[in-house]
């Protein structure tokens, strides 16, 4: 197999991960249901990463964490579109266009760019 060969099954997997989460949690990640935390979805995922984290500086590397990987390598990404999100809804508001959705809020990710929403 080449190298080109693993890094296409490796991130299969982690695509057919995501995808089976979030069918089964109902995009809970990227839309949370903020009943006990009022946190944003980057901010969600960011302490989903520590825990993950936290587990591997615990246990190690090993048989037992190796799903914890590919769960770090999906939320990773669910942070990148999170990010994302933040921006282009932020860029919206900015513009004056409808928001849809989502919270107004200042996230780290917004002020890492220089943006700010609170009064």
């Amino acid at each position: 197999m080449t190298r080109k060969d693993q890094i296409v099954a490796a991130t299969a997997k982690v695509r057919e991960l995501l995808l089976d989460k979030n069918d089964a949690y109902g995009d809970s990640a990227l839309s949370p249901l903020n009943i006990f935390s009022s946190a944003n979805a980057e901010y969600g995922i960011r302490i989903r990463i520590d825990d993950k984290l936290k587990r591997i500086k615990n246990v190690g590397l090993d048989d037992r964490t190796e799903d914890t990987l590919l769960d770090l390598a999906g939320y990773f990404i669910l942070l990148m579109i999170a990010r994302d999100e933040g921006y282009n809804l932020h860029k919206h508001i900015r513009e004056g266009e409808p928001s849809g959705d989502h919270s107004a809020t200042s996230t780290t990710a917004d002020q890492d760019r220089g943006l700010s929403y609170h009064s």
